[in-house]
């Protein structure tokens, strides 16, 4: 699989909480955590494991975001910690709970952004 490939099949994870979302600094630019599905993985348990593997936060992946345009798609999951486990791949600095607000001004794809002015609280 080329990095072209992995892209196009990667999962966002989109993990709320009070109002925020969660986003990870990878490669100098904040994004959602994402993973590429594993063989028989579903995309709700790979975003689930993607979350855990680089933040230490579990969550339940529960709604699937599909992209209209086809690549990559993003699966909203519900926090089940409220502290991330010591495994993460990334360090505390490369964590960012954003405001909708923000998350949505970073370029996030268009399903998230959708997903999110429809749930940012008033």
């Amino acid at each position: 699989m080329t990095l072209e490939q992995a892209a196009e099949d990667a999962v966002g994870a989109v993990v709320v909480n009070d109002g925020r979302v969660l986003l990870v600094d990878v490669q100098g630019g904040w994004s959602l955590p994402s993973g590429v599905p594993e063989e028989a993985e579903t995309p709700q348990a790979a975003a689930a494991r993607a979350v855990y593997e680089l933040t230490g936060y579990l969550v339940d992946g529960t709604s699937l975001l599909e992209s209209e345009s086809g690549g990559g798609s993003a699966v909203v999951c519900q926090l089940l910690s409220d502290d991330p486990s010591g495994e993460a791949q990334l360090t505390a600095g490369q964590l960012r709970w954003a405001p909708f607000a923000d998350a949505i001004a970073a370029g996030l794809p268009t399903p998230v952004r959708t997903y999110l002015e429809g749930h940012t609280p008033v």
